[in-house]
């Protein structure tokens, strides 16, 4: 019997065609290196609080250009079929733009360290503790010139730190506060209950937590120094 007088279910089937196999494209050449390891500053700091935003990024942004940024970018680059470099070129930066927002001042300091505020015009003249809750920082300054700058930290929304000028009516090096029973070293008191002190909650926990109002400061050292240097009656200025 011929091929073709077999019955239909007898004719042995062809066999499937195989699945074409199509190789991906290569990854596109890089643009040129905006940033790479060993770079420093406030566009690095950019960089890894717009990585972080995006899962990529678990620590504060530091504005150093380490390990961790470069094998935070490569990862990036290669989950968006980037050339993997771990460098930041001009497309992995276009990239990273077009998916996340321009960082706010607390995404880029999140841990302070924030460049001063601009300061408020009642501070530019005399002797003066110059405390703006945008920057997060307290400045002493005399007669218009920024002597030094620590961070600071502020009440929460339930005991808020008051803004306006006032004066520092009282100090005590050794303090401790009757209504929480907490030790406030180095209290410059200035409006009420509420000073300019040293916090150890500050210098432990950063802005995890909140003051019952104080300005805390978490620089035992630069603190003590400001401590000697104020006097009774210096302004204190609390401005956003």
């Amino acid at each position: 019997m011929s091929r073709a007088e077999l019955p239909p279910s007898k004719v042995p089937s062809a066999p499937p065609p195989r699945p074409r196999v199509s190789t991906p494209p290569p990854p596109p050449e890089p643009g040129p290196t905006l940033l790479a390891r060993g770079k420093e500053g406030k566009k690095v700091r950019e960089l890894q609080a717009r990585l972080r935003q995006i899962g990529w990024f678990g620590q504060n942004p530091t504005g150093t250009y380490g390990p961790v940024t470069a094998t935070a970018v490569e990862g990036f680059q290669a989950k968006r079929g980037l050339l993997r470099t771990g460098a930041t070129d001009t497309r992995t930066w276009l990239r990273l733009v077009a998916m996340t927002r321009e960082p706010t001042r607390h995404e880029l300091y999140p841990d302070g360290g924030m460049p001063p505020a601009k300061p408020d015009r009642r501070c530019l003249t005399g002797r003066v503790m110059c405390i703006s809750k945008d920057s997060r920082t307290l400045t002493w300054m005399i007669d218009g010139k920024a002597v030094t700058t620590v961070d600071v930290r502020f009440g929460s929304e339930y005991t808020p730190t008051r803004e306006g000028e006032f004066r520092v009516f009282w100090k005590n090096r050794d303090h401790v506060s009757t209504l929480y029973d907490t030790p406030m070293p180095y209290a410059m008191f200035f409006s009420g209950g509420q000073a300019v002190h040293y916090s150890s909650d500050f210098a432990a926990r950063g802005y995890n937590g909140a003051s019952h109002g104080c300005v805390n400061v978490r620089d035992k050292r630069g603190i003590a120094k400001l401590f000697k240097q104020v006097r009774t009656g210096d302004k204190v200025v609390i401005y956003k």
